[in-house]
């Protein structure tokens, strides 16, 4: 059952430490048990340490969102400007570049907050399209993306650590 008590703000510089340790838990908690120990090391502490993470919070073309239920952290969605891949080459885009939830808090409207936050803010600066990338063997998340609307409409190579995986690119009409 949903929760619509989701609360939902803009983060600011001043909780990039929250963001980058937010971000790492849900990333593992999510990829750990599918992937291999090394490899999850190796993309945390190499790839993406939290050191890079805490940088991108107010970075320029940056936005961060955070989710609350009561006065608890419940999952982040950062938003970005980027260079669309191959079939948004164009047009007026923002990709969503994470949106995750704590484990406890799969299911009751975390996802579904932060991704109206994200397609609200999408609207708001006037984009076209709404995009992001998503690992192929993540059905749960794909599943919820198609749900909103999202198509796929490509594909590209995501390197965890040492091992190659494929990412769909799923894109929305605004």
């Amino acid at each position: 059952m949903e929760n619509t008590n989701i609360r939902i703000r803009i983060a600011g510089p001043e909780d990039a430490e929250l963001i980058a340790d937010l971000s790492r838990k849900t990333f593992y908690e999510t990829f750990s048990p599918v992937n291999t120990e090394e490899n999850m090391r190796i993309y945390l502490d190499e790839q993406h340490p939290r050191e890079k993470q805490m940088a991108e919070v107010g970075a320029p073309g940056r936005i961060f969102l955070l989710a609350y239920a009561g006065d608890a952290v419940a999952g982040y969605a950062s938003l970005r400007e980027s260079e669309p891949p191959p079939g948004l080459q164009g047009e007026s885009t923002l990709e969503i570049g994470q949106l995750y939830s704590e484990q406890r808090m799969i299911g009751k409207g975390v996802g579904t907050a932060l991704m109206q936050a994200c397609l609200d803010i999408a609207r708001e600066k006037g984009r076209q399209w709404i995009w992001l990338g998503v690992w192929s063997e993540n059905h749960r998340a794909k599943a919820f993306y198609a749900k909103w609307g999202f198509e796929p409409f490509g594909e590209h190579i995501f390197i965890l650590g040492l091992d190659a995986q494929v990412d769909w690119w799923m894109r929305l009409r605004l």
